[in-house]
């Protein structure tokens, strides 16, 4: 029998975290004097002894171990769990927000989108601004966890070419995932300390200089007003992008950097292809806006490179309102969105390693029609590509794009238009933040949709935070029955 009470536990425990993570917000609206510490309070004192309680009922339930099944149980029950406690400062504070806008707002901060139902960012207390940027941040080193530890075990989607990348070649320094995970983290938080430093250093304000950090490296993009990033200068915009370019890197090649072993980093063909994307992306929306404004300014190419960054890596944030520049960088920032930043890091969406084995795929395929006596391998960094992983980059592709399909034709029959419905249905599974149009454009929100439409988003960011195919086999009744 599927025993749930190891799953149980480690979610009682998880969520009891969440609770003692609320006292952060707590003290910052004591700082601030607004009074509204006490919702942090409730909120807290809820969660924490929730969390305890399950935790404690299932505490005769835990073995040496997770099975495959539980590990996959519990992977997605922590981010459907999470959003549900981490709603309710927002639920009982300012803005008072109602269920459904509340979880919305906190599985985007979960899941690192970075969509949001908040108006008048900039009136928001303290505490729930501070609220946001912990919960993108706590978001983005989960995945990377889930990522390098639990995805390249599951066969999930083709992280399993990892493995060896990841793991093997570690050799003596690092033999475990474990110490893998725990390293990981504290590049994390050290990168979040420069992130938060270097904004210090352009003359933002510390406690925006410190929410902007947890949102720039978990590259989840809430910022803290409603503006985005259009009110800072170019020193903000150049830190931002040095910084959203680090946390889509794979983090495991900072931990081979640290032991001494710069290679890996150099040589990895998806952080060459990442560099590329971005590079040809930059030059062609600077040029559109060069030729459009007939000047070539420093303005251009700085609001192009850090577009073109935030929208692949898919932080999300803004620093104009790019739906006025003309069709062509419109539909680039759409296409761009779907394909995210490398494996193992905080970005979203498809990953890079994924095209380039689909590619790789093609081109093996293409040379086997005019060759059909030859043998063609396809190959990756160099190696050549195992069935199963090729296997499973397909399932992928075809899931996600099945995914982005029926959550467009969903949105659709909630009423909403096609160009919100397709371009709301990406930046939920692609986890990217904002979409097209004037509602939820980089210059709007997702507060005047409807309530359906948010909830169907909701589980969209879910799903596609999870890698689709997670999610797809815990639904499964053959997952339930074996």
């Amino acid at each position: 029998m599927f025993d749930l009470r190891p799953v149980g536990y480690v979610i009682g425990l998880v969520v009891a975290t969440l609770g003692l993570t609320m006292l952060a917000p707590l003290m910052a609206d004591l700082l601030a004097g607004n009074g509204h510490w006490f919702v942090f309070f409730q909120a807290g004192v809820i969660t924490m002894l929730t969390g305890g309680l399950v935790a404690l009922a299932c505490v005769n339930g835990v073995s040496a171990g997770l099975s495959l099944r539980q590990t996959f149980l519990l992977t997605s029950l922590v981010w459907l769990t999470l959003p549900i406690f981490a709603a309710l400062p927002f639920m009982l504070g300012a803005p008072q927000s109602s269920f459904t806008n509340a979880f919305f707002e906190s599985m985007s901060a979960l899941t690192t989108t970075g969509s949001t139902t908040f108006e008048n960012l900039d009136q928001l207390p303290e505490g729930l601004r501070l609220w946001r940027g912990i919960l993108q941040w706590l978001g983005g080193v989960g995945i990377i966890v889930v990522a390098m530890v639990f995805l390249p075990e599951l066969r999930v989607g083709g992280m399993q070419i990892f493995r060896s990348e990841a793991f093997d070649t570690m050799g003596k320094i690092l033999p475990r995932a474990g110490q893998i995970a725990s390293s990981i983290a504290v590049i994390y938080v050290a990168l979040t300390v420069a992130c938060g430093l270097a904004y210090s250093a352009t003359g933002m304000l510390p406690f925006d200089a410190f929410v902007h950090a947890l949102t720039t490296v978990s590259t989840g993009g809430m910022a803290n007003y409603d503006s985005s990033f259009q009110g800072y200068g170019a020193g903000a915009h150049y830190v931002a992008v040095v910084f959203m370019v680090l946390a889509a890197l794979p983090f495991v090649r900072y931990v081979q950097l640290l032991a001494g072993t710069a290679r890996p980093l150099w040589r990895d063909t998806q952080v060459h292809g990442f560099f590329i994307v971005i590079g040809f992306c930059v030059m062609l929306i600077t040029a559109w806006l060069w030729g459009r404004e007939g000047v070539m300014t420093e303005i251009a190419f700085r609001e192009a490179l850090f577009n073109v960054t935030s929208i692949i890596s898919g932080t999300g944030y803004a620093s104009a309102d790019y739906m006025t520049w003309g069709t062509f960088p419109v539909m680039m920032f759409f296409f761009i969105g779907l394909i995210g930043g490398c494996a193992g890091s905080t970005a979203c969406s498809v990953k890079i390693f994924r095209y380039q084995l689909l590619f790789a795929s093609i081109k093996s395929q293409i040379r086997q029609i005019h060759s059909p006596h030859g043998i063609f391998t396809p190959r990756y960094d160099g190696r050549p590509v195992s069935e199963d992983v090729l296997n499973s980059v397909m399932a992928f592709f075809v899931a996600f794009l099945l995914s982005l399909g029926g959550t467009a034709v969903l949105l659709g029959m909630t009423g909403l238009d096609f160009i919100t419905s397709v371009s709301g249905a990406a930046t939920a599974i692609g986890n990217i933040g904002p979409g097209l149009g004037p509602q939820i454009g980089p210059a709007g929100n997702f507060v005047t949709i409807n309530d359906t439409a948010k909830w169907i988003l909701a589980m969209a960011m879910f799903v596609g935070r999870l890698e689709v195919m997670v999610v797809l086999t815990v639904v499964s009744l053959k997952f339930w029955r074996g």
